[in-house]
This record gives structure tokens, C-alpha cells and sequence, in this order.
């Protein structure tokens, strides 16, 4: 029976808990009672899972509402969050253009205002990605802050549970809920270095908005950041292959999402040998630089979100990573915030900050749009 999308970008609804703030997940965290999809057909007939992810169990303890599962890009591997089988979410604000992949539904279900916050999983800009093309915020913690237990691929040296939201202050309260420590509201933002990477239109949207807070950030370099994008396609690539090739011998996989999955089976030791040397140098490189300036600013897409027609061909959108996908490999915490738009569609910031200093994110993310309303 083929899955159908009851809202913006809900898979399922139903309810447990009791609380304050209401959420959603997306369909690759276990919920107990629920079979764990991934908006894949060929995982149409999966059992029931027998209990919650952690992540989710954590919240439920900690006095929140779970409200439902959300669509996603098949198998979490995709960048447009189009899924004719699981359903594609439609972007409340911006219709026409793409969800964003591969947490589509999460990050819909949110700016739509049916919950509090999402969950969704970010292995190369997945909570980042749609959190921009939908017009909310997106946070990727620290590789590893998160339980990654009862979550879809079981195995990921990439992949981070991320987080939803508004408002900044949510974000907050999800985190101490989490056991993330978030210090109190900075009266300032600490020196802040900027990397100009995206086309010259988003650049200047974002320090134009900036300088509408008074903020002047350095301009900076990371020389690497285009060879850990590819570094991270690599690791993805061989690292989906590994996770889900037995799925390919029932022949329901999707063809584009098949085709990506077999890709993966040509990498050999070399490419992988040479993907984790580039994630050591990046590592250094992002470590470093953020010893000098603790907040690193960039654009979160090169370029402005697609619309649906523009995204039909899947390979045509995959440079859409090319800003996320880097601290994937490197682990670093980044959050991506809503800035604005340019031409009717969205643009949004992407904060970068050092490992365990997730904190520092939301109180930046509150300080700016607290700013931004005044």
C-alpha cells in the first residue's frame, strides 16, 4: 500500500505524550508501533519497530507531545525532497519551489506551523538544506551530540539527528530538553568570519544584512571547502552502498535513488583512503580558524532554491551541497537561518561554530533575530 502525505509533509499522524511542545520526526527514526519506511517502496512491508529511537524516547520523558511521521527523500538520499511514492511536502511559504531533501517533511511540517519542531537527519545538508528552502531554522549538532540509535541507516560516520524551529527560543528549549547546554543570551556576537562561496547576489544579501546589525565580519578563506564537499559525496556514496545495496535485489528502489545507491559500489580503498585524509586536513583547516574567530559565517545554498519543475532531474541539483556537505565531514556543529529572499525565494545564513559549542548557535541565532525584530 503506497504511503499517502496527509498535510504538509506528514506520513502518519497519531499521538503519544504529554507536554508543552509538540513534534514530528521524519520516517527514518524508529517509532515504536509504526514500521520505519524512509519513504522507500521497497520498505513498504517492514515490521512494526519495537521501540522509540533515543533521541525521541528523551523527548517523550522530557515532557513533549509527539504528533507524527514526516515525508522524506527516498532513503534520506536526495536533495530536493521529491518522493512520488511517499509524497512530495508542499513549501508553505515558498509553493513553487522545492521542500528542500532530503528531511522534506520536517522542515515543512514545521514552517507550516503544525508543530513546535522537527526532527529530521543531516548526512550532507539534510536538516540544513530544507530548513533554508522552507524558510525556517535548521540546526546540525556536533557529529555524535545526538543518539543516533533506532535511526535509519544504522551506521553513518556522517549523519547527525537535527533539529527544526521557528523561533530560536524553541530551538533553546529542545536542547535542554536534549541535555545540550545553551548558556544565557549573549549581549554581543563574538568576532564572526565570513566566506564568500555563494553567487555574488547571495553574498551580498547576507552581508547587507549583517551590516543592518552592525556587523562588519572578516572576510575569510577555507581552501578546502570545495574538496571536502566531493570528500563527503565519496563517503555518502560508499557508506549508502554499504547500507542499503540489499535493498536494490527487490527492484522497488526508485531508479534515480538505485542508480545513486550502485554508484557507491565502485569506490574503492584509494578514494576512500584519500576522502578521510581531506576530512582530517578540513577538520584542521575549520579547527583552526575557528580558534581565531569563534563564529564562521556563510551562505547555507550557492544557489537560490529550485522550483519543482527545475529539480525534475535529481543530478542537476547536487552542487545544492556544496556548503553543507563539508561539515558533514568535518562534524562541526552549523545552523542555518532564514535571511531573507532574493527574487521571491529564500536565502538563508549557515553558522558554523566549534565542536560542543552547539550553545553557541541558538544564543547567536537568538541574538539575530531578536535584532532583526527590533
Amino acid at each position: 500500500m503506497q504511503p499517502v502525505t496527509e498535510s504538509n509533509g506528514y506520513v502518519q499522524r497519531f499521538t503519544f505524550g504529554e507536554g508543552d511542545l509538540c513534534f514530528a520526526v521524519k520516517d527514518t527514526l524508529d517509532i515504536a508501533g509504526f514500521p520505519t519506511r524512509a519513504g522507500c517502496p521497497a520498505l513498504a512491508d517492514r515490521p512494526a519497530a519495537t521501540q522509540h529511537a533515543g533521541v525521541v524516547a528523551t523527548l517523550l520523558q522530557q515532557c513533549c507531545v509527539l504528533t507524527g511521521k514526516t515525508a522524506l527523500h527516498e532513503l534520506a538520499f536526495g536533495v530536493t525532497g521529491i518522493n512520488p511514492w511517499g509524497g512530495t511536502p508542499r513549501n508553505p511559504q515558498f509553493p513553487a519551489l522545492i521542500p528542500g531533501g532530503s528531511s522534506s517533511g520536517s522542515a515543512a511540517v514545521v514552517a507550516s506551523g503544525e508543530v513546535d519542531f522537527a526532527l529530521g537527519t543531516d548526512t550532507g545538508g539534510s536538516v540544513r538544506m530544507p530548513a533554508a528552502c522552507c524558510g525556517v531554522i535548521g540546526l546540525k549538532p556536533t557529529f555524535g551530540a545526538l543518539s543516533r540509535e533506532g535511526v535509519m541507516p544504522a551506521h553513518s560516520s556522517l549523519d547527525c539527528v537535527g533539529i527544526f524551529v521557528r523561533r530560536a527560543r524553541v530551538l533553546r528549549q529542545v536542547l535542554t530538553r536534549l541535555a545540550i547546554p545553551v548558556n544565557a543570551p549573549l549581549p554581543a556576537l563574538p568576532a564572526i568570519g565570513f566566506i564568500p562561496a555563494a553567487t555574488p547576489e547571495i553574498d551580498s544579501l547576507l552581508l547587507n544584512a549583517l551590516a543592518q546589525l552592525d556587523l562588519h565580519p572578516q572576510q575569510i578563506d577555507l581552501p578546502l571547502l570545495n574538496d571536502a564537499h566531493r570528500a563527503g559525496l565519496t563517503l555518502i556514496s560508499h557508506e549508502n552502498w554499504q547500507a542499503f545495496n540489499p535493498l536494490l535485489r527487490s527492484g522497488a528502489v526508485s531508479a534515480d535513488v538505485a542508480a545513486r545507491i550502485r554508484a557507491g559500489e565502485s569506490i574503492d580503498a584509494d578514494a576512500l583512503k584519500t576522502a578521510e585524509n581531506i576530512r582530517q586536513i578540513f577538520t584542521a583547516e575549520v579547527d583552526a580558524r575557528l580558534a581565531k574567530t569563534p563564529l564562521l559565517a556563510l551562505a547555507t545554498l550557492p544557489e537560490l532554491p529550485p522550483t519543482l519543475a527545475e529539480a525534475q532531474d535529481p543530478l542537476s541539483v547536487v552542487n545544492l551541497t556544496r556548503l553543507v556537505r563539508p561539515f558533514n565531514l568535518s562534524g562541526h556543529p552549523a545552523l542555518s537561518l532564514p535571511m531573507g529572499t532574493l527574487d521571491g525565494r529564500p536565502v538563508a545564513l549557515q553558522l558554523v561554530a566549534a565542536k560542543g559549542q552547539d550553545g553557541l548557535l541558538v544564543q547567536a541565532a537568538e541574538w539575530l533575530t531578536g535584532r532583526r525584530r527590533d
